[in-house]
């Protein structure tokens, strides 16, 4: 898959952790590309839902059929659960999918932002939706929209975005889920003019996110989220697709797709958090380019003074020494070389709770700030450098201008 330029349009798709999650005060939401562990097609249409009518339901058969025929085996499946939407109604609710309600662009298609009430529905909460319409050219495709349809139809969870509703009609697809007013996790780092998210916030946040993963890698049939990043997260109040830079090494050498690709994706987000840098930053000198390579050397050790030179120079000293060695510690073994050597998602999520007692700040244990001196020893470039280049990265969202508050709340 071509990756589109993302400092060109912002991308969007909805992933599990509310944040696709959302979280009281820093709850986040995930959602969007599923994956199942190891598919096949029979394996899919036999294990898909524990639900009697998703017998019914054929992964492989229902990808061949019309789109009256598709429309009318996920009604039945889901009845009242999922709303099945014209195509007309979607068009009204985001005034002909207007280029003034655009929120974001991806590898699926566009999303817009519309509004559903009671008048559209019986029974439908009024309250604004984002709306995505498949991209009929993108690789992505017909099946993932049928695999999100069918994932997100019958997955709840409080750290999973809700997926409202669904159009199938002729050669249309596009997918209706709950608006997220804060925008993606990836707004609120790298956006010029948004606030710093401060350090308990940005706990709350991969706790959430955390949670959703767990959720998703302990479900009976377990299902890989695939491409996990920041703009992925969301923030309320075997061919590969992963993104560079985010994808674990035996999934872009291999194509092969576990669980634990999931967690290494879920350790650069968390470096991310931890120094205020992208993944992949191209504006940066060569050997700054790759994040995790930058930062491994300074992750080992548990040394606190070490790692304070790459600790996003932001948060001016406002968080946790022991935290952050803390979660240093744990992003270096999610983005480990070794699968096995991987912690499981529930692991990730008790470690990161158990951060959330720490309130030993390096501004008051005379951590902060790093000297330059100190800096050059280590070999870090000084972040002062650095938070310009944070400050002023462009990049890809939810929304194209993120509000600047800094928690997420749980819907």
């Amino acid at each position: 898959m071509k990756e589109k330029d993302s400092s060109s349009k912002p991308t969007w798709r909805p992933l599990t952790a509310k944040s696709c999650c959302a979280v009281d005060e820093g709850d986040t939401l995930f959602c969007g590309n599923f994956s199942r562990c190891r598919p096949s097609r029979s394996e899919f249409s036999k294990n898909v839902a524990p639900l009697p009518s998703f017998r019914k339901l054929s992964f492989s058969d229902v990808s061949r059929s019309s789109s009256v025929r598709i429309a009318e085996d996920l009604a039945q499946s889901f009845g009242p659960d999922l709303y099945d939407f014209q195509l007309s109604e979607l068009r009204a609710v985001t005034q002909n999918f207007s280029a003034h309600f655009l929120l974001g662009e991806g590898g699926f298609g566009r999303v817009h932002k519309g509004y559903v009430d009671e008048s559209l529905r019986h029974g439908l909460k009024a309250q604004p939706v984002a709306v995505k319409l498949l991209d009929i050219e993108g690789l992505q495709g017909h099946r993932e929209w049928l695999a999100e349809v069918i994932f997100l139809g019958q997955l709840r969870h409080p750290n999973l975005v809700k997926l409202i509703g669904y159009c199938c009609e002729e050669e249309d697809r596009l997918l209706v889920y709950e608006f997220m007013p804060r925008g993606s996790l990836e707004n609120h780092l790298f956006r010029r003019l948004s606030m710093t998210l401060p350090w308990g916030t940005r706990l709350k946040i991969a706790i959430g996110a955390a949670k959703g993963l767990a959720f998703l890698h302990g479900a009976e049939s377990p299902v890989i989220y695939r491409d996990f990043k920041t703009s992925n997260v969301l923030l309320d109040s075997t061919r590969v697709m992963g993104t560079y830079g985010y994808a674990a090494p035996e999934y872009v050498s291999t194509g092969h797709l576990t669980t634990k690709s999931d967690v290494y994706s879920f350790g650069v987000v968390l470096l991310e958090l931890l120094t205020g840098r992208r993944a992949m930053d191209k504006s940066r000198p060569k050997p700054e380019l790759n994040l995790i390579d930058w930062a491994k050397p300074y992750l080992s050790g548990g040394s606190s003074r070490r790692l304070r030179y790459i600790v996003d120079p932001r948060f001016a000293g406002q968080y946790s020494v022991k935290g952050a060695r803390l979660l240093a510690h744990l992003a270096a073994q999610c983005v480990s070389l070794n699968p096995k050597d991987r912690p499981k998602m529930p692991a990730v999520v008790d470690a990161l709770v158990a951060l959330q007692q720490y309130s030993d700040m390096a501004v008051s244990c005379g951590q902060w700030p790093p000297s330059a001196k100190s800096s050059s020893r280590f070999g870090a470039s000084p972040n002062t450098k650095g938070r310009r280049m944070v400050d002023g990265s462009r990049g890809s969202g939810y929304r194209k201008s993120a509000p600047a508050a800094a928690t997420a709340k749980k819907v």
